[in-house]
């Protein structure tokens, strides 16, 4: 067996060194540069962008404002294909995945403030060379050598490197899971509204029959007139004319009506819907109210809104990794194991080995790398900021878009009902006159025309409530949950350009109390 040669320890005051190490490395980083390199992009909040028909004032309790608000439409088939909807639709599974996506990835963010630990085990035969730096009898010889190690690291975030990259990752999941409400919410208001768009058909079909009944009523009594000698070939055809442009009418609504219920049926997720879906009603009475005043603060709640608030949140914590890596990055690194020339030795007491100590590395030059990385995540977090107020603008209009179509639609509906009221009145004084031969058809038909465009005219507007209600619930948020995610822990609170954390958990303290303004 060969004699291998024995190690001399040397005791040096490592921790001293490694002290000292570290604080140069400190002192260097004081010199990081980030002029130049600032974001402009100014937050804009929902309560400063009132409207007419909008205030500031706080939220009141708004009982119809909930997930399943169009419960209260009363309509069993509806409530079933909503439910069938959010379960099996495919854009919706997709905006799942998303968020599983991100809430796996913010784990591989986390996993960065922990401490790595792993073992590892390197076996060699080797001939070590005559000429090299071993000593005899180890030169030339033919030996084995054995390491079993287990080693570790953590690196130690004095700068918060790692704990932002987890913020970032974080707001990520939040966006997402605020992305999934808002397809859940988008997908639930669609199906409501395409249900009452095919209820709306219905109703205008009930119209277009009853006018086909009215003509051919008409008809026999022209005919009637005609063997009596009091009317004439005209009469008769104009009236014979009005049935084909009925029957014509009806078809068309028919084709309609088989759309929407294909399209109703593509939401679902379930072709077989469009055949067993029978045809809705529109409701009796007046479903839900739109508010006439709208307080601006619970736009803040809109899934689209929290999504593009948690964007900015991610960006902002996406800077804060840029500027640390101007500065250094301190590892404390150790293992423990055995090593060995020859297995027979391997696992003796006397093949121990263990080391501990710090690793630390500083950029010194990157060929501006660094800021330019530092520009690009400040750009980004400006890009995030404007489509944060992008959104919030679109929502601000789209909420005073439906206070004002509700508003106007209280009015139009009393002012159909006259209207329809006196055509009704001047088409039955028409029929009158003609039985008793005081008018002629032309009369009649005059007025039937009226009439029937007032019929559906109060069929539109019954439907446009609908839709208005359904509009409106949409733009306020629906009513969903705004946090739904396990990672949840921190809230993004945006102030002026500043960004802090606030707890989501009423009472719970935040892990992070830190402020971080924006680069």
């Amino acid at each position: 067996m060969i004699k291998h040669p024995q190690r001399q320890t040397v005791r040096r005051p490592r921790f001293l060194t490694a002290m000292v190490a570290i604080g140069a490395a400190a002192a260097l980083s004081a010199c990081a540069d980030f002029s130049g390199i600032q974001g402009h992009a100014k937050l804009r909040e929902p309560a400063s962008l009132a409207a007419d028909g909008t205030t500031a004032k706080a939220a009141p309790s708004l009982p119809w404002l909930r997930s399943d608000v169009w419960r209260e439409y009363g309509d069993p088939q509806l409530d079933a294909l909503l439910e069938q909807a959010l379960k099996g639709n495919p854009s919706l599974q997709q905006a799942r995945l998303r968020l599983e996506r991100a809430q796996a990835q913010s784990g591989v963010a986390r996993s960065a403030l922990l401490p790595q630990l792993g073992v590892g085990a390197e076996l060699n035969r080797e001939l070590y060379s005559a000429n090299s730096l071993y000593p005899p009898p180890l030169a030339g010889s033919v030996d084995d050598s054995g390491t079993v190690q287990l080693s570790g690291s953590w690196e130690l975030d004095f700068f918060g490197k790692n704990r932002s990259a987890l913020d970032a990752a974080i707001g990520s999941v939040q966006a997402a899971a605020a992305d999934a409400q808002a397809a859940r919410l988008l997908l639930a208001s669609n199906v409501v509204r395409s249900y009452y768009q095919l209820a709306r058909l219905g109703a205008q079909l009930e119209v277009a029959e009853r006018t086909l009944a009215q003509r051919q009523e008409m008809l026999g009594l022209v005919r009637s007139r005609l063997a009596a000698g009091l009317d004439t070939q005209l009469e008769l055809r104009q009236s014979q004319g009005s049935i084909p442009e009925a029957q014509l009418q009806i078809e068309a609504l028919h084709e309609q009506q088989g759309l929407l219920k294909n399209t109703l049926a593509a939401m679902v997720g379930d072709p077989a819907v469009a055949q067993r879906l029978n045809s809705p009603k529109l409701p009796a009475g007046p479903g839900f109210s739109v508010p006439s005043e709208v307080p601006l603060n619970l736009l803040s709640q809109r899934a689209d809104v929290l999504a593009a608030r948690w964007r900015v949140e991610a960006a902002s914590r996406d800077t804060e990794v840029a500027r640390a890596q101007f500065y250094p990055n301190i590892n404390l690194k150790a293992y423990a194991g055995f090593s060995a020339l020859g297995f027979s030795n391997l696992f003796k007491s006397s093949s121990e080995q263990w080391g501990v100590g710090p690793a630390i590395s500083l950029p010194l030059f990157s060929g501006g790398r660094l800021r330019a990385n530092l520009r690009v995540k400040t750009a980004d977090l400006d890009t995030a900021i404007e489509s944060y107020n992008g959104v919030v603008l679109e929502a601000v209009h789209d909420v005073a878009d439906q206070l004002v179509t509700a508003q106007s639609l209280e009015r139009q509906q009393l002012e159909q009902k006259s209207a329809q009221q006196a055509a009704e009145d001047a088409y039955q004084i028409a029929v009158q006159r003609y039985k008793a031969g005081l008018s002629t058809y032309l009369q009649v038909l005059a007025t039937e025309s009226n009439v029937l465009q007032q019929r559906r005219n109060a069929v539109d507007l019954k439907a446009r409530g609908i839709d208005t209600q359904v509009a409106m619930w949409r733009a306020l948020g629906g009513g969903l949950p705004t946090t739904a995610v396990a990672v949840t822990h921190d809230r993004p609170v945006l102030e002026n350009g500043a960004i802090q954390l606030q707890s989501a958990l009423a009472g719970q303290r935040p892990p992070s109390a830190v402020a971080a303004t924006t680069p």
